[in-house]
């Protein structure tokens, strides 16, 4: 708190000028007590502060003097630490740049909010890359980037989820999206008659050239406003698959968080320590691998069709067993 608000002390006297301490007691809710205080321990910190007395007194800091992260509280200074750790920029190639702004920013921080900066440094990485190797990273990841910052036009030879053959297409780069592990591109087809954008999983490139030709960005294109509505979309489309389902109460946590598991109404069964409740899953194969997964700890109640799915498969497993 106390470096947030010695932030604020400076980022008031930079755009004021002068301030009295009851002007900044005021402005900040607190006593002058605590403003004299704080501006000690800028003084202390090398902030060239210094106040004038008199009627039209007050602090002020030297003439010239521009602290180079106006406004920034500590929270906003966290989220850019956090940033920096994220596997996201490494995948970029932008660790050296990173870790260079990285110094810089700290270097301009007043004493008592760089220490607070490193103690986050030191407690907190963000690491989006799971435990497993990430196969859905692309080799082609640079050259897309690449064509996105300088806007020119990508020849690629791209596999489909359902096709088993690749299709060569031109593209107009428009973005790249990192969703943990898995990075997508945003990108616009010449060829499309209605819906001119298209989204590409980079793991399914098997070739990207970027052209010399360049295109002119869409200036009403918003990125996250697109890959957010695209996600809607996305889930609206999805096939459902409603059932009915009674799970332990232990893993019912756990059962409620699948991925693939969309909870439409549930309620305890106090005399069994259990929770019944309707769901809806993607489709029935996928319904009857997740209630397995649970083993006793789930049970299908219905439709007969998904019962009788899972019956299917534990007397294929029994008999594998058997011998």
């Amino acid at each position: 708190m106390r470096a947030d608000r010695l932030l604020s002390l400076l980022s008031l006297l930079q755009a004021r000028g002068r301030m009295t301490s009851k002007q900044l007691a005021e402005e900040l809710e607190i006593s002058e007590r605590t403003v004299h205080r704080d501006m000690e321990a800028l003084a202390a910190a090398g902030i060239p502060v210094y106040a004038e007395r008199g009627a039209a007194g007050g602090w002020q800091l030297s003439e010239g003097y521009r602290n180079r992260i106006t406004g920034m509280t500590i929270g906003e200074i966290r989220s850019l630490l956090l940033l920096h750790s994220s596997s996201v920029v490494a995948d970029l190639g932008l660790n050296e740049p990173s870790g260079t702004a990285l110094r810089k920013l700290l270097s301009a921080l007043p004493e008592p909010v760089r220490r607070d900066a490193e103690y986050v440094r030191e407690r907190i990485h963000i690491d989006g890359a799971g435990w497993r190797s990430a196969p859905s990273r692309s080799a082609h990841l640079q050259t897309v980037q690449e064509a996105v910052w300088e806007q020119r036009k990508l020849r690629i030879c791209y596999r489909g989820r359902e096709a088993d053959e690749s299709t060569e297409r031109t593209v107009l780069p428009l973005g790249l999206v990192a969703k943990t592990s898995v990075w997508y591109m945003v990108a616009m087809e010449d060829s499309a008659e209605e819906d001119p954008f298209r989204t590409f999983r980079l793991s399914r490139l098997h070739d990207a050239d970027m052209l010399e030709e360049t295109f002119v960005r869409p200036e009403d294109f918003d990125l996250a406003t697109h890959w957010e509505r695209s996600m809607e979309r996305f889930k609206s489309n999805l096939p459902r698959y409603p059932a009915k389902v009674r799970v332990a109460l232990a893993r019912w946590e756990a059962f409620a968080g699948e991925r693939y598991v969309k909870t439409v109404s549930c309620e305890e069964v106090q005399e069994s320590e259990a929770i019944e409740a309707v769901v809806e899953f993607n489709t029935l194969e996928s319904a009857r691998d997740i209630v397995m997964k649970y083993g006793r700890d789930a049970e299908a109640l219905a439709p007969e069709e998904l019962r009788a799915a899972v019956r299917t498969e534990c007397a294929a497993a029994a008999a594998l067993y058997a011998e």
